[in-house]
């Protein structure tokens, strides 16, 4: 049994010699050791891109993270700047809108179309509406049928007379009428009297508006309706007839405006609402200003005053509609609330007499205009405007030689 066994171990020995063996050992454990090899290459290539795209995803996150927070910061200022530039858009368009209306309304008072209307409003007014004339300022006279005696102290002081009054037309753009309406009686003693005194000196503007104290915002309202429709002037005025007017100073004053659209130029103030029947200058609609002891909102003093081009044209478009107080000066500067209109307060349009306008003129300070605040004009002005005015006017040659 033991010799069997022998001999069956040398036969497998025989048959697989030991090198034979060795060889295979060393080959599988070289095939295990590239497996092996190859599977953790494998590994760490899957893993390398995965990492690389992990990072990459961040990264990509990152910057867009950045780039949201760069553009969350510059929202405000885009905003803030768009915002600006579209307010700027507007306030030109409104602009450009407002001055559009201005000249509409300056046409519609140029070319009133109904002949008829006009001589209703303009009564024997003879000058035509078409062909407007260009020139510097109207100036209106507030006179009255009483007043003759006035009206003469001023042709013989500071106003040109008929041929002088026509050359200043010409050659300064500078128009000058006494402003009056009608009796209460048409064609009666008081209108034939302008009527011959028209002819003789041919320096009113009459007005369709029967005469009154208590008419003074009707008639205003009208003249200036009516100066719009017959003269493109820069400026409109308005003076009473017991004032004292250097045209020079005045003219010279009003050039510095020119280029201004909406301007409303004279002694600005804010006196007392009146509520108190009897006194003067009693406002009878005083509860439209509060509680009593208020004051009215700035306006220019009644005496004399000056307004654009687009403010006449503005109270001429819109005259049947524009609420009249019963001060003249106060529903004049009522119609200016809530407009876009300069206040221009020239103190030397209410300058005092003499000495007051002396001391001034000597200081360099020339008066446009010299009145008595406590007459609301010159104290009897038809005794005393040539006293002023030889105290207090310019020379004559002033106006002639100024260059507007």
């Amino acid at each position: 049994m033991g010799a069997i066994l022998v001999t069956r171990h040398q036969r497998v020995m025989g048959g697989v010699s030991k090198r034979m063996v060795c060889f295979l050992c060393i080959s599988c454990f070289g095939l295990g050791v590239l497996l092996v090899n190859r599977i953790l290459s494998v590994s760490e290539l899957a893993g390398g891109k995965e990492a690389s795209s992990k990072g990459s995803y961040k990264r990509r996150y990152l910057e867009r993270s950045v780039h949201c927070e760069r553009k969350e910061t510059s929202i405000p200022g885009d905003i803030l700047g768009q915002v600006s530039h579209t307010h700027d858009i507007i306030m030109s368009l409104d602009k450009t809108i407002s001055d559009l209306e201005m000249q509409l309304a300056a046409a519609r008072a140029a070319q009133v179309s109904d002949q008829d209307t006009f001589q209703k409003t303009m009564g024997s007014q003879t000058e035509p509406l078409k062909g407007r004339r260009k020139v510097f300022f109207v100036m209106g006279i507030m006179t009255a049928f009483s007043s003759r005696k006035r009206r003469d102290s001023i042709r013989d002081t500071w106003m040109p007379q008929v041929e002088n009054l026509r050359r200043m037309e010409q050659e300064k753009g500078i128009v000058m009428r006494f402003v009056i309406g009608r009796s209460s009686t048409p064609g009666g003693v008081l209108d034939r009297a302008i009527e011959a005194e028209e002819e003789q000196h041919q320096d009113f503007l009459r007005l369709n508006h029967v005469e009154g104290y208590h008419e003074l915002s009707s008639k205003t309202q009208i003249y200036f309706s009516i100066a719009v429709a017959l003269w493109d002037a820069d400026f409109y005025i308005k003076v009473d007839d017991d004032v004292h007017v250097n045209l020079g100073v005045l003219a010279s004053n009003l050039a510095h405006h020119k280029s201004k659209q909406r301007v409303y130029i004279g002694c600005m103030k804010s006196g007392p609402v009146l509520a108190k029947q009897g006194v003067k200058y009693h406002e009878p609609e005083y509860w439209k200003f509060g509680e009593d002891g208020n004051k009215y909102f700035r306006h220019a003093t009644g005496q004399l005053y000056a307004i654009s081009k687009d403010l006449a044209t503005y109270i001429s478009a819109n005259r049947h509609i524009l609420h009249k107080y019963a001060n003249e000066d106060v529903s004049l500067g009522s119609w200016f609330i809530g407009l876009d209109v300069e206040h221009i307060d020239e103190r030397s349009m209410c300058c005092g007499t003499p000495p007051d306008c002396e001391w001034k003129a000597q200081a360099g300070n020339a008066c446009a205009a010299s009145f008595d605040w406590s007459c609301s004009g010159i104290c009897k002005s038809v005794e005393r405007m040539e006293e002023v005015h030889q105290r207090c006017g310019e020379d004559e040659g002033t106006i002639w030689h100024l260059s507007i």
